[in-house]
């Protein structure tokens, strides 16, 4: 049976969208003073006087006025956007670097667009933006090198984090995480010679290159006169955390496993500190655990987290990133290089009292 669909007898009429005109209409101004508030050039002796701009933006609020963005970025060559490229939300280094980034620009009246597609150059292609925010995989530096002059010679900005490469018409930041692992390689090794790596699978591809996290694994180990147990060493999905607690379920569980883990990120590291507790191992006393980037979450777990990274990257990065957005004519690229510190936290603090299990909860 069919459904008869009926039209009410009112004419329906779709709202109207306010216009720069409607605005200047109920301030009582002109449209060019409307445009003038809008355009961020109000103030001053030459400008708009604060007692008029007060009153367009009240008027504005109350028609629920907003810009035209398209507009604006013609006739200003500003979108008031920011765009980060950032391939896993969830890993904590990308959500600090967010976070960071949209307090910086929030002041500034600046839109941040988190862009979780892979193909960052195509979706930089497509949408314009003030600033680009890219991270470079070491192992994708020379396919990535010419996307990014490509979109330099179209005007794009550019704010490139990237181990290796060096300003071309970009910024770069470059925080070389090579040197801190050895520092936390050293740290195990100072109690340990049953050291287990917990290693994304790119890491394990850019050894070749000899510019891996894991190969600073593998070259302390043979420093320390240590033989690289094959079964000590376990690989995940790059930027998947379920990849990641399960190959350390996968290396904790056996009979024989390594007595401290190195985990090549800090959110694989979180992942091992949690694969602990579900076997019910202790960390450290059962197993010590060090990750690498120094992320904001690694003083959230229980035990805190050894890590080793730069200690203010993200303001410094973030306050580069909104710099290039607002300025009007281009500067020289800049290179922004991040030395590493080592932060020890109680996932490798053995002189700390062991954790007791009790019910569901982890207690002192």
């Amino acid at each position: 049976m069919s459904e008869t669909v009926t039209v009410a007898d009112h004419d329906y009429r779709p709202p109207r969208r306010p216009t720069l005109r409607m605005v200047a209409e109920l301030a009582g101004v002109s449209t060019a003073t409307v445009s003038y508030v809008f355009s961020g050039r109000h103030g001053g002796e030459s400008g708009v006087a604060p007692a008029t701009t007060q009153r367009v933006l009240e008027a504005a609020d109350q028609l629920n006025y907003r810009p035209n963005r398209a507009a604006r970025a013609i006739r200003t060559g500003k979108t008031g956007m920011i765009q980060l490229s950032l391939y896993m939300l969830s890993d904590p280094w990308s959500l600090a670097v967010a976070e960071a980034v949209n307090a910086a620009s929030k002041p500034h009246g600046l839109t941040t667009l988190i862009l979780a597609d892979g193909d960052w150059a195509t979706a930089l292609d497509r949408v314009e933006s003030d600033v680009a925010y890219v991270g470079v995989p070491v192992d994708l530096v020379d396919e990535s090198r010419d996307k990014l002059r490509n979109l330099v010679a179209r005007g794009q900005r550019l704010v490139v984090f990237c181990e290796t490469l060096e300003p071309e018409g970009f910024d770069v930041v470059r925080s070389d995480a090579r040197p801190g692992c050895r520092l936390v390689m050293d740290h195990l090794l100072e109690r340990h010679t049953q050291i287990g790596c917990l290693s994304g699978k790119s890491q394990l591809r850019a050894q070749v290159a000899s510019a891996s996290r894991y190969t600073v694994y593998l070259e302390r180990m043979a420093a320390a006169g240590l033989e690289v147990d094959p079964d000590f060493t376990a690989t995940y999905d790059d930027h998947s955390r379920a990849s990641a607690l399960t190959s350390a379920i996968q290396l904790l569980s056996g009979e024989r496993r390594p007595t401290a883990v190195f985990a090549t990120t800090d959110f694989a590291a979180i992942a091992a500190i949690n694969a602990a507790h579900l076997l019910g191992l202790r960390v450290p006393h059962d197993v010590a655990i060090a990750g690498v980037g120094n992320a904001p979450d690694a003083q959230l777990v229980m035990p805190t987290l050894t890590t080793v990274g730069p200690v203010d990257l993200y303001e410094r990065q973030a306050e580069l990133i909104v710099e290039r957005a607002l300025e009007q004519e281009p500067s020289p690229p800049r290179l922004l290089d991040f030395p590493w510190t080592l932060i020890p936290g109680g996932s490798t603090d053995l002189d700390a009292p062991p954790l007791r299990r009790a019910g569901d909860a982890i207690l002192h």
